[in-house]
């Protein structure tokens, strides 16, 4: 890939480039190297200042690093501007690393942009013994509040009753679903962290639903990936600006939340995981060192938040779209669900053993939609020899789960659409150890028994209820992902024909 084809992003973003060479002469006088350490995971040769930028798409990252991996193998370095790092592909590397290394690989990333919003704190992109502490603490009280029980189970099913009316009101006509599945999804976090739900036509709710939409999308926008190479550009206008202000209204409107839970507590009646954490605030408050602080509450909520939110709802648009692409897949599936369900019970979680194909076709949509293509950036957290290869304290560390749900040794035609990757001869449901949407090891997603309830729930009651039909102004729909953090589907609009 040459550069011309790299940065064809528009004009800002080629000032910025020829800018680069004005600003960051300090990092060329210090030297350029791309791997300056003794017996370093092979890489490309980089250029000055850039180290191995132009050899990206950031558009599409991910498919660039999968492209290097096929020239330098599944472990090679790359330099991100002023980032070293070292990229791990493919399933068996990846589990290597993460599964049988878990304390070497098992620090945190460290990306500026969420290094300025959160400074550390929060359970995605904490730190160190903070971090430990607030998983820890996170997953036990999701579970206590919910996370794997009937009564967790019973709000979905309530929630899928406001999406349905909300479908419904459309009439059959074409509509972007977008925000309506991201409250419906948001709204079974918010009963958990804040304990209670919101109405969809609830405004500030609505904004907050949007706003974290529109950060994950810019997330993954070039000027950010700019910005995370060289925080030095921080000054510079861009989307990293409108992240960060976005990102400022977001923790607001949280802190205002916690606060009024704080006034109503009740220490014999804990509604929501806020309570729970205000409470052993105040059993903490003793302690000069302790990590149950505000900052710390307040990120792990926002995280919660977003990270609930943006992953599950991504995902059930992904079905949407593979549902209309592949019409007798969504009809195989919708008999099934009547076979077994009829068309007037809700489903429930119970109901899952019983429609393998269902089952498989969820899966499907998890592996093909690729919904966080990059992972979560990790690091190394002590000097480690792995693979035949020096990878030294502190590189921050990139699983690519794209080369795991794409991995040609794991899947066959792995870029194709096909239920049957969870289905055995007899068509029962057969688990894959290569499926890892969630990533794997110490910090895959805190919340993934929640989100597989959600997801089957979900998908299960809208295909029950709705045929999902293409706009009958579109030819040729395209299974084509838009620029995010996230993979998200770029044709976004649907028809729900009521069944």
């Amino acid at each position: 890939m040459v550069l011309g084809s790299a940065f064809r992003l528009d004009a800002a973003t080629l000032l910025i480039l020829g800018a680069l060479s004005l600003l960051l002469l300090l990092y060329f006088r210090r030297g350029s190297k791309c791997h300056g350490a003794l017996n370093l995971p092979p890489g490309p040769p980089c250029l000055p200042i850039m180290g191995h930028l132009h050899l990206l798409d950031l558009k599409k990252p991910h498919e660039s690093l999968m492209e290097l991996s096929e020239k330098y193998g599944p472990i090679f370095s790359i330099k991100l501007g002023t980032m070293k790092a070292v990229v791990l592909t493919g399933y068996e590397t990846v589990k290597d690393a993460l599964i049988n290394h878990p304390d070497e690989f098992g620090g945190g990333g460290r990306i500026p942009i969420f290094e300025v919003i959160t400074k550390g704190h929060g359970i995605i992109f904490g730190h160190g013994e903070s971090w430990k502490q607030m998983r820890r603490f996170t997953i036990s009280t999701l579970r206590d509040f919910g996370m794997g029980k009937k009564s967790i189970e019973d709000k979905i099913i309530e929630e899928t009753h406001f999406l349905i009316k909300m479908f419904e009101s459309y009439e059959g006509q074409e509509f972007n679903p977008t925000i309506q599945l991201n409250s419906a999804v948001a709204n079974i976090i918010c009963a958990i962290v804040f304990g209670d739900r919101f109405d969809y036509d609830d405004e500030r709710f609505i904004s907050l639903v949007k706003r974290v939409n529109e950060n994950v999308q810019l997330a993954g926008s070039p000027m950010v990936q700019l910005y995370n190479a060289f925080p030095i550009l921080g000054f510079l206008p861009g989307s990293h600006k409108k992240m960060l202000q976005n990102a400022r209204l977001n923790t607001g409107f949280i802190k205002n939340i916690m606060n009024e839970n704080d006034q109503k507590l009740d220490a014999n009646d804990p509604r929501s995981f806020i309570d729970a954490f205000l409470l052993k605030q105040r059993q903490e408050s003793g302690n000069p060192n302790t990590y149950f602080h505000e900052n710390n509450l307040l990120f792990t909520a926002v995280n919660l938040f977003g990270a609930g939110m943006e992953t599950t709802s991504t995902t059930l648009r992904w079905a949407m779209l593979l549902m209309m692409k592949y019409p007798h897949v969504q009809e195989k599936v919708h008999e099934e669900i009547i076979s077994i369900i009829g068309s007037e019970r809700s489903p429930r979680v119970e109901d899952r053993t019983n429609l393998p194909y269902n089952n498989a076709v969820i899966h499907e949509v998890q592996r093909f939609g690729n919904v966080v293509p990059m992972n979560i950036l990790r690091s190394t957290t002590a000097d480690v020899d792995f693979k035949g290869y020096f990878i030294p304290k502190d590189t921050p560390v990139i699983p690519l789960l794209t080369s795991v749900l794409f991995d040609k040794t794991q899947w066959e035609n792995p870029r194709a659409f096909n239920p049957a990757n969870f289905l055995d001869a007899d068509g029962k449901f057969v688990k894959r150890d290569a499926f890892a949407p969630f990533s794997i090891g110490r910090r895959a997603c805190a919340g993934e028994s929640l989100a597989r309830v959600e997801l089957f729930l979900f998908f299960t009651t809208l295909i029950q209820k709705f045929r999902f039909q293409v706009p009958p102004n579109v030819n040729n729909l395209e299974l084509v992902s838009g620029v995010g953090f996230t993979s998200f589907p770029k044709y976004q609009n649907v028809c729900a024909v009521r069944r």
